[in-house]
């Protein structure tokens, strides 16, 4: 029988107590005089909003450190008990569902998978409610409470609406993701686009930890990225910002499905790099993963069409890095299992299309399983618990 969920309301009840609980969550431990010069917060302010937290178990108070330098006596650093609350992340693939139990901090204490036979709605629904439920027992031996699920699905997903709007992979449009899975599974929950998803939890939890200005570029079936300006997770007003998979870097270039040609995605998608290797060796080539292995067995025609798509990435990010000026490009996907055979092709590409001081932009590679998309669907989750000031629904 499934655990039922007590689910809790965070006490965090101010726009600053959530600001200071995020700052400690990403940066922790730190002095309450750290924290509000960090969120730019009086240490008054500070101290009111920490009290709450310790009493409720979610901050817990270190003993001082005497060889930290502080000005009088030392201070007592204040960090998050990531066991205090546990959360669920699911990234929902055409083919797999997988998901994360995480604690309050996002890191991953169980994980599971299972293979999709049917993308409907309600066979997918039916897939995160079994894997919810094994997990839901994992937590109830961590004892603890699971207080929300994440989703992550690709394409237009509305996150303020909690609805998927058109995902190509699963050929969804319309679906009101968000209230099926809480019917489903008893528990809030937050449907964001996977490649945000992953980058808020780069923002909270990975690389991006302390950058106002950074994206997160994935490669793989699709090429995606997700942007942070100033300090934010942006959708854009139609909830499509960041597609440089249909940035085009080249007119004559193939045909895309989105109805244009020469997108980076209708050359660097996984897709079409088989199509490509099929064209170039004559071979009915099944997937990425024996293109991959044609390229390493050095047969003609393969690591051009690798050179290729690493031009094309490399171009696209330099238009993100021309546009928004990022401090930091992480790359990540599952495409990332053919990164020698194009990386040098990426930075090349992208030191000669990005301008002036945009070139100085540190991009960063960062091989990531599906695990890791689920574990930012859990992000969304843990966001949405602590959080007063939500994503803006698309107008």
């Amino acid at each position: 029988m499934r655990p039922t969920p007590r689910v809790e309301t965070f006490p965090a009840n101010t726009p600053a107590a959530s600001q200071i609980f995020t700052t400690v969550l990403s940066h922790g431990p730190l002095t309450r005089l750290e924290v509000a010069r960090r969120a730019g917060l009086s240490p008054a302010a500070v101290t009111k909003a920490v009290k709450p937290l310790i009493e409720a178990g979610y901050l817990v108070e270190d003993a001082a450190d005497e060889d930290r330098p502080t000005l009088g006596r030392p201070a007592n650093p204040v960090r998050v008990d990531g066991g205090r609350a546990l959360f669920l992340g699911v990234k929902v693939t055409g083919d797999e569902i997988i998901a994360v139990l995480t604690d309050l901090c996002c890191r991953v204490r169980a994980d599971r998978r299972l293979p999709l036979a049917d993308r409907d709605t309600r066979s997918v629904l039916t897939g995160i409610a079994r894997l919810v439920d094994e997990l839901l027992l994992s937590a109830d031996e961590l004892g603890s409470t699971v207080q929300g699920l994440g989703i992550a699905v690709s394409g237009d997903v509305d996150r303020a609406e909690g609805v998927v709007r058109y995902s190509p992979f699963l050929e969804w449009r319309d679906v009101p993701l968000a209230e099926l899975a809480a019917m489903t599974c008893g528990l809030p929950v937050t449907v964001d686009n996977d490649v945000r998803a992953l980058t808020v939890a780069e923002q909270w939890f990975g690389e991006g930890v302390g950058l106002s200005d950074f994206a997160v570029v994935t490669v793989g079936a699709g090429i995606g990225c997700g942007l942070v300006v100033h300090g934010r997770v942006v959708s854009g007003a139609h909830g499509v910002a960041g597609e440089i998979g249909h940035v085009t870097v080249d007119p004559a270039g193939p045909a895309c499905h989105c109805g244009n040609r020469g997108c980076v995605e209708a050359i660097a998608g996984e897709a079409a790099i088989v199509r490509q290797v099929r064209a170039a060796t004559g071979r009915q080539v099944a997937d990425a993963t024996e293109a991959v292995a044609l390229a390493h067995r050095e047969v003609p025609g393969v690591r051009e069409v690798y050179a290729r798509a690493g031009e094309a990435i490399g171009r696209g990010i330099a238009t993100v890095a021309n546009l928004l000026g990022p401090e930091r490009v992480i790359i990540s996907g599952e495409g990332l299992a053919a990164h020698d055979l194009f990386a040098e092709q990426i930075r090349a590409a992208f030191t000669a299309a990005a301008f002036g001081s945009a070139a100085r932009c540190d991009v960063l590679t960062r091989p990531l399983p599906f695990e890791e998309w689920a574990r930012g669907a859990a992000a969304t989750a843990i966001q949405s618990f602590i959080s007063l000031d939500p994503p803006q629904p698309s107008r």
